[in-house]
Parts: C-alpha cells; structure tokens; sequence
C-alpha cells in the first residue's frame, strides 16, 4: 500500500497502457485522415469514393467494432487475455496495410473489416486489464490513466500521419501496421496475465446470448434490426434507389409482422418461433436517445476533415507561422510539382469542356491550396495560351493561398481533454447526472454551429479551432456522465451488465453517423453549397438528442426488482 492507502499499480497495468497508446496512434492516424484518404482523387494517392460510399464505410464498419467486443470480451474471459492481444495484433496489423494496397470499394471494405475486428478483440483485453490492475483504492486513478493514455495516443496518431502523408499516403497505413507490430514485443515479452487462482473464468457464449436478450432483445429482433441496417446501408451507398428501399421496407416489415402473428408467446419456444421482443425497454430506448450524441459526436472525425479541406480558409493560421519556415512548411505542406501538374491538367479539362471551374476548385482543394474561383478561372484562361505560367501559378499559389492541414487542428481535440478532463470532471460532480448530461449534449450542438459559421469567415481558421475547443468541452462534460446515469438506474444486481451494454449506444452512433454525413456533405454541402446549413442540422440532432434525454428522465420507467412495477426514472434515480 502507499502512503496515502492507495495499491500501488502493478507492471501489467502498465504495460497494457503502453500497449493502448500504440494501438491509439495506429487508429487515429488512420481513422482521422480516413475521410481525406477516401476522397482524394486516384492521381493523388487517394481512393476516389463517393461522399456516399465513405459515409458507408465510416458507418458500417466501426458499428461492427463497438458491437463485437460483446463476443470477443467472453472470449478473453475464458481463452486468456494475453493471447486475445496476440490474435488482436495479428488480425490489424497486416489488415492496416492491406487498407493501403486496395484501390477497390470491396477491397477496402473487407481491409477496413480486419481492423474492426482486431481491434474488437482489443478493446475489451486492455479495458479488462485495467479494471482487473486495479482496487477501490485506486481504479478512479487507474481509469483516469487509461482515458489520458487514449487522448495522448489519438493526439500524436494523427500528427505523425499527417506527416507522413506528404511522403506518400501508402506510408500512413504501414505506420499504423508499424504501431500495432511494436505491440506484439509488450504483449509477448512482458504482460503477464491478470488473473489469480481465486478468480472464475468468463461466461460461455451461451449465456452471454442469453444476457444479449435480457438487456437488447432476442434473435428475432436481432434479424429485424440488421435487416433493416443492411437495407439502410444499401440505399447509403447508391446501389438502390429511394423508391426501390421503400418498396424493401414495406416487404420486409410486413413479412415480420405476418411472422409475429404466426409465431408463439412461449419464451420456451424455438427462437424462431418466438415473436419479436425487446430486453430491458428503458435501457434500449436510453441507448437508441444517446446514439443521438454519438451520431454528432463522430462528425468531428469524418465530416470536419474534408469540410475544412473544401469549405475553410485557414490562411489566417498560416500567416501566425509566417515568421516560422520550418513549421509552416510541416503544419501547411504544398508539393509545388503537384499542384504544377494539377494546373496544366485541369486546365486541359476545363478548356474541353468536361470540367467547369466549381468543380476544378474541389479538386485543386486536394493540393491543400485554396484559390477564389474567379482566379482560378483567369489562371486557366492564362495557362491555356502560355502553358509555362503553370509553374509561375503554382508557385505564387503555393506561397498564397496554402491551409493548414486539416488533421493538425482536429488534434486540438485530444490535447484539450488530456489537458482539461481532469479539471472539467472535478468540476461537474457535484452536479447530478441528467442535467450535465443535457447540458454537455447541447455544448457539442453549440460546438458544430461555430464550425458552420467558418465557412466564409476570414478568420476561418481561427474560427473552426475555437469550434473544436466548444465541441471538446461538450465531450468531457457529457461522456463520463452518460455512464453516470446508466449506472443510476441500472438493477442494483445487474449494474455490471448494464455498463456493459452501454457501448451499443456508441456502436448505433457510428452506424447513424456515416450515412448522415455521406448524404449531408453531398447534397447539401456541395449539392446545395450550404456548407453551413450541413453543421446547423448536425447540431439540431444534438438539440434533439438532448430534448429526448429531458423526456426520456421524466417519463421513461425501469423495472423494480422487488414486485415488478416500474417506477419513472425521475423518481428511481
């Protein structure tokens, strides 16, 4: 024991934070250019797709990586930590590099699914080693270690990426394998297993199952919900019309409702024969309402990117480094010979007709430049009779008109939360539950409105920093407690499974996130040229959310252990 009565922390502990900070950098120097990666164009490095197909993919996948952890927890519980954290490293780090070699939509999906489901099976080993590391004399600050080690990862992951990415964009992904490869020395070398001889192994599948019904629903439910997921996703992605996914809607919830007519209300039937039924009715409902936060939440990863490449000057950032070569050449990186070879190609494009200028502008945004239409349309006009001036624009172009790479500003939001959580929490815990909750919810709203106003803003970059700092702000006020209140009303002898479960809430989030940023950012970003009116509605889901949370508190009910009867939250917690 230390002075003070707390444990002292064992090695393990450390180690498996070490390990966590690794796998950070892996996934955030991915994950926070993934947008950016995905629609660069092909001569670029990049991968082309569609705002629908990336809305897909920033959808879809990271809903299977926050579900799976379910499955693969139980696993670890029974099979050993330590060789979940090998398989773990084994599955990501040679998909990470594959994400860099595909060049196809299918391709990339199935890459992308690797890394989920790697980092599935890390998820729950790292979480359960700290909370097997620590006691009640130190698991506050064995947490509070863990969630800094998070932030100092997802900080630096996307710095050394963006770096990296003025190499080649190749090298972003194989170091992101090179992160997950040095994980493989602290995992086999020295982790040690945090179990003892007293403790029981985890649950079998069967009755995680079994708890997946209790707390979610059943197997019939289960078909219903990712039936209508696929067909979300399919009509996300453009491979079905509007009129073709109702029509498969109207077919398929009819087929389910002949089928929960047939079917029989013995909970011992067969789980096909089952009607369709929810677990806890409170607790999905609280995860399907605070899905809204995370459906917000996310946007700051895959829709902020590429808003402040197309949409922000940051040119007021640049001049603060103007007395500074070095670090405006490393924060606002231009390949002059790049943007050379854009100008005479676009100029031959737009000259035959098959772009226009508007378009060209969004294409020329991928060089990290950031030139007024109507001089963009002179230098074409220019570089069409004397072709040699491309290199002359290019170069005045480079020194005028360069942004801020928009992965550098998006770290802003780690290092705040590894500067200010601390002192945000000690803040906000003397408050209950719902009401920082709700007020935290609508500071991210608050947040994604400033963002919006920085499009045409001339302190645009200066503008969106300060967005990120509000939304940031939002995040540590409202994340902690939205774990608070589930445990406030959560069955005294179930809290555990509830906690649990909870992360579902953050899973639907992802799923909700990618297709409304792939329909926003193309038919009302670019399609409308509302750039700013996308961030409103953003932040009106984040308003929405936090009214559903007020009437969630004050009128949903929870079952009482005792007799049965349920009681309005309001009252039980």
């Amino acid at each position: 024991m230390t002075q003070a009565g707390r444990t002292a922390l064992p090695p393990t502990f450390f180690v498996a934070n070490t390990m966590e900070i690794f796998e950070r950098l892996a996934w955030y120097g991915f994950f926070a250019l993934s947008s950016l990666y995905m629609t660069s164009p092909q001569n670029q490095g990049g991968l082309g797709f569609s705002d629908q197909e990336r809305g897909l993919l920033q959808g879809m996948i990271p809903f299977f990586l926050y579900l799976f952890p379910v499955l693969t927890g139980a696993l670890a519980d029974r099979y050993g930590y330590r060789k979940m954290f090998l398989v773990a490293y084994a599955i990501m780090c040679p998909s990470y590099y594959l994400l860099g070699q595909v060049d196809t939509f299918m391709g990339f999906f199935v890459a992308f699914m690797g890394v989920a489901v790697g980092a599935a099976c890390f998820k729950p080993v790292v979480t359960g080693t700290v909370a097997r590391t620590t006691d009640d004399t130190n698991r506050g600050l064995g947490f509070g270690i863990f969630y800094m080690m998070v932030n100092i990862g997802g900080f630096l992951g996307p710095f050394i990426a963006g770096y990296v990415r003025a190499i080649s964009w190749d090298w972003v992904f194989i170091m992101s394998s090179f992160w997950i490869a040095v994980n493989f020395i602290p995992a086999y070398f020295f982790y040690k297993e945090p179990t003892d001889q007293n403790q029981q192994k985890g649950k079998p599948l069967k009755a995680v199952f079994q708890d997946i019904q209790e707390v979610l629903g059943n197997a019939r439910f289960a078909i219903l919900f990712f039936g209508t997921l696929i067909i979300l996703m399919s009509y996300g992605a453009k491979w079905i019309t509007g009129e073709t996914t109702l029509i498969i809607y109207a077919a398929w919830f009819a087929g389910h409702i002949i089928w929960d007519k047939l079917a029989s209300s013995k909970p011992q039937a067969p789980w096909y024969a089952q009607k369709i039924s929810l677990g806890n009715k409170p607790f999905v409902i609280y995860l399907l309402i605070l899905s809204g936060m995370w459906m917000v939440y996310q946007q700051i990863f895959i829709t902020l990117p590429i808003y402040i490449r197309d949409f922000v000057d940051t040119s007021d950032l640049v001049l603060m480094l103007a007395g500074h070569p070095d670090l405006q050449q490393f924060f606002a990186p231009v390949d002059i010979s790049l943007l050379q070879s854009e100008l005479t190609r676009l100029t031959h494009e737009v000259s035959a007709g098959t772009l226009n200028v508007k378009q060209a502008y969004f294409e020329l945004v991928h060089t990290k430049v950031m030139v007024p239409t109507a001089e963009i349309s002179q230098a074409f006009n220019a570089i069409a009779q004397t072709p040699a001036l491309a290199a002359q624009y290019a170069q005045t172009w480079a020194s005028e008109y360069r942004q801020i790479n928009p992965e550098y500003l998006i770290g802003l939001n780690f290092l705040s939360i590894v500067v200010m959580q601390l002192m945000i929490s000690r803040f906000v815990e003397r408050f209950q539950a719902l009401p920082v909750l709700v007020g935290g919810t609508i500071i991210l709203a608050l947040g994604t409105a400033i963002g919006g106003i920085a499009h045409g803003a001339i302190m645009g970059g200066t503008m969106v920093l300060t967005s990120i700092l509000v939304f940031s702000v939002g995040e540590m006020v409202a994340s902690p407690k939205s774990q608070e209140y589930v445990a406030s009303f959560a069955p005294h002898d179930k809290k555990a499974m509830f906690m649990g479960y909870y992360f579902v809430s953050s899973a639907i989030g992802f799923l909700l996130a990618g297709p409304l940023s792939g329909y926003l950012y193309s038919e009302v970003a670019k399609g409308a040229e509302r750039p700013d009116l996308m961030w409103y509605i953003i932040g009106g889901f984040g308003l929405l959310t936090a009214f559903g949370l007020v009437m969630f508190h004050k009128f949903g009910t929870t079952p009482q252990a005792d007799d049965g009867a349920e009681t309005p939250l309001a009252q039980a917690s």
